[in-house]
């Protein structure tokens, strides 16, 4: 079969899709347990300039989706169908984009826009990344909202580079783990935090090192680690229950991310912090449109296509059909360790 074809054939299944089925929330729900996800079918509107449709194939389920969905974010608009992040095939737009396996992410997605819990997804050209050799559909749906989180991140503190430590708090989460693949295919000595004895759960390109938060004194530990020096780069995953860990582990120049909250104040000690010559990073993913998350799983895409990156394991336990997408939710936030995938085709 010819490329023109093959062509014809991909447009003429897009011009078949007048309809996406997908999620819809009308309006916030007033507790995890309350959110209603019906799912609907809509009317697909024409394609603008450098847009691509994305017939879906798998889309994660974020805490952000569950959050959104409850009122926490008050920028997101209702009705809409949630979902960030997405893997699928393009079936209609920029031409050297069509039929494609591509994933992307989004802080619009499923907040201020419709989003990828859905049967069609239509998003800027720009936005989507061709999935690397090796990777399945459910694995780039898992790439998303974690790397892009822990990528921004380090970019925004400054890349770590060979010879700097990065210590990870909250190291065993997702964006623990995307941020402890990330510093070391970069060169760095990672060292993570977690709050009870257990090693690391995910793929690293050197050792990584745990120290536990349970009976440790943590900042004391990683200076033995560090020659007395202190960590480069100190990525706080998890927010003030590990902020005073955080800021003692420094080294002089160190640089800080933060990314959570659990209680918004804590004891700002101005004099280390200037002492130090520290810098804070906050990062807001929600911030960072289409086009910018997929710039930065662009970013990333060779590091999976080497192996220096892998994907988070997708389990059939934790792989849900829209039909059980509350079910899907409810594990999210009952924080599951698994990364959660929606699929609409199934």
């Amino acid at each position: 079969m010819s490329p023109a074809t093959q062509t014809l054939i991909r447009e003429a299944k897009a011009a078949r899709v007048q309809t996406v089925r997908g999620l819809r929330l009308h309006a916030k729900a007033a507790s995890y347990d309350e959110i209603v996800l019906s799912i609907e079918e809509r009317p697909l509107r024409p394609l603008a300039a450098r847009e691509v449709l994305v017939e879906i194939q798998a889309a994660a389920v974020n805490p952000s989706d569950a959050k959104a969905a409850t009122g926490l974010m008050p920028y997101a608009v209702f009705p809409r169908t949630p979902g960030r992040d997405f893997a699928g095939k393009v079936i209609a737009g920029t031409e050297e984009l069509l039929g494609k396996s591509v994933f992307g992410s989004s802080g619009d997605l499923g907040i201020r826009q419709d989003g990828s819990h859905a049967s069609h997804l239509i998003v800027e050209a720009d936005a989507v990344v061709e999935i690397p050799a090796g990777i399945t559909m459910r694995e780039a749906a898992g790439i998303g909202v974690p790397f892009v989180t822990a990528w921004e991140g380090l970019r925004r503190a400054g890349l770590p580079k060979s010879g700097e430590t990065v210590l990870i708090l909250g190291l065993n989460g997702k964006v623990g783990q995307a941020a402890a693949q990330i510093a070391s295919w970069r060169g760095a000595r990672v060292i993570g935090v977690v709050r009870r004895e257990e090693p690391y759960a995910g793929h690293a390109s050197t050792p990584v090192e745990v120290v536990s938060a349970s009976g440790t004194d943590v900042p004391a530990r990683v200076r033995e680690l560090t020659g007395g020096k202190g960590a480069d780069i100190v990525f706080n995953t998890v927010g003030d229950p590990f902020y005073e860990i955080g800021q003692k582990s420094m080294a002089v120049g160190g640089r800080a991310i933060f990314i959570a909250v659990i209680d918004r104040f804590v004891t700002f000690d101005i004099l280390a912090f200037y002492k130090g010559q520290h810098t804070y990073v906050g990062i807001d993913t929600i911030a960072l449109n289409s086009v910018a998350a997929g710039a930065i799983l662009r970013d990333l895409a060779p590091g999976f296509a080497e192996g220096f990156l892998k994907p988070f394991p997708i389990k059939d336990s934790a792989v849900y059909p829209l039909e059980q997408a509350h079910a899907a939710y409810q594990a999210v936030m009952g924080s599951s360790r698994d990364r959660v995938i929606l699929v609409p085709g199934a």
